[in-house]
């Protein structure tokens, strides 16, 4: 199986490829090479070039890659727009499925695989908080026995969720939910504010997919809102939209 990922929709834009490694090694070893770069703007400009290195290093070409993985959102309008159109276009020109994950599970996955690592276990439920302007944060709670969706809302409701839970708090707006919920007495375990999505995660969470399970994963994007940019108007000649 080779597989490429991207990411594209915050602070950082970032491509894996991953390879099943044939024999004489273990059956199920895969091999990774990875580009991560924080940015904030500039994704459309960076994006096909760190494809194509990350490409040539992995030593898989492109008629030889069977999935194209991408994040879709929440995240920034522009952003989102980018990974997706290139997935899409990659995915048309070779013949071959895109799949879509919802950015905040990308990141949750790297908290789950990072506490996995470290003691075993995953001790308390994982709150993914990412600043969305506007004094509101792009939330999801996960926790093993509850199905909670992405939502945006303000710091003071995204700390009050699973009250009675010590949680892990992650992403660019943590801090700030992490204070929301220490002043409201409710308990906090662990703060990670410098937590970005990224692709070499996407990327080994999609050798885990059977091929039955494709059609669960579209490679939709996740709005909440509207794009800031809009159509100018008040002008002697309109702009079409």
């Amino acid at each position: 199986m080779n597989i490429l990922a991207m990411d594209t929709c915050f602070g950082a834009c970032s491509v894996a490829v991953g390879k099943t490694v044939p024999p004489p090694a273990p059956l199920g070893t895969t091999a990774f090479e990875t580009e991560f770069e924080l940015r904030q703007t500039g994704h459309a400009e960076a994006l096909i070039p760190m494809v194509e290195r990350v490409m040539a290093k992995s030593e898989v070409k492109f008629d030889e890659l069977e999935r194209i993985a991408v994040t879709t959102g929440p995240g920034s309008f522009t952003g989102m727009r980018i990974g997706i159109a290139a997935a899409r276009a990659m995915g048309v020109t070779l013949g071959i499925p895109v799949i879509g994950v919802q950015t905040l599970s990308v990141m949750a996955e790297a908290i789950l695989k990072s506490r996995m690592l470290a003691s075993g276990r995953v001790d308390h439920p994982i709150l993914i908080a990412v600043d969305a302007r506007q004094s509101q944060v792009y939330s999801q709670l996960f926790d093993k026995d509850l199905k909670a969706e992405p939502n945006v809302l303000s710091y003071l409701d995204a700390a009050k969720l699973a009250p009675d839970a010590k949680l892990i708090i992650a992403g660019s707006g943590a801090l700030d939910v992490a204070a929301c919920r220490e002043s409201l007495g409710l308990p906090v375990s662990e703060v990670h504010e410098n937590l970005h999505p990224n692709a070499h995660i996407l990327c080994e969470m999609l050798f885990g997919l059977s091929i039955d399970q494709l059609a669960d994963f579209p490679a939709i994007p996740l709005y909440f809102r509207p794009p800031d940019a809009k159509p100018q108007d008040g002008k002697s000649l309109a702009r079409a939209s």
